[in-house]
């Protein structure tokens, strides 16, 4: 159960592949294509910011996903925790790919 002191984040609300009315809360520029728990933990770690995964959550918008959510404390407003989160997110590709010189 949720406390009123913590934000709920759905992988959704990062998700470049889905509009806004499907749940996408960040731009789409900051937005990664189907980001998930590890991800988003990873950004939150990053930045300091007290959280708790609860793994085998459903989004209400589409209840037949379990993708899990993240429970943030409420450090500062929801709008500024999710730019901030999704600024570090990291690409799951762009972790193999090498520089080319």
């Amino acid at each position: 159960m949720r406390n009123r002191n913590e934000i709920a984040l759905w992988p959704v609300y990062f998700d470049s592949t889905k509009t806004r009315g499907e749940g996408r809360r960040v731009p789409k520029k900051l937005a990664k294509i189907n980001p998930n728990l590890e991800m988003i933990e990873k950004a939150l770690k990053s930045l300091r910011i007290p959280y708790r995964l609860v793994p085998n959550a459903a989004h209400p918008r589409r209840p037949w996903e379990k993708k899990g959510l993240v429970l943030v404390k409420r450090v500062k407003s929801k709008n500024q925790i999710l730019k901030e989160v999704a600024s570090k997110l990291e690409d799951s590709k762009s972790r193999f790919r090498t520089r080319k010189t």
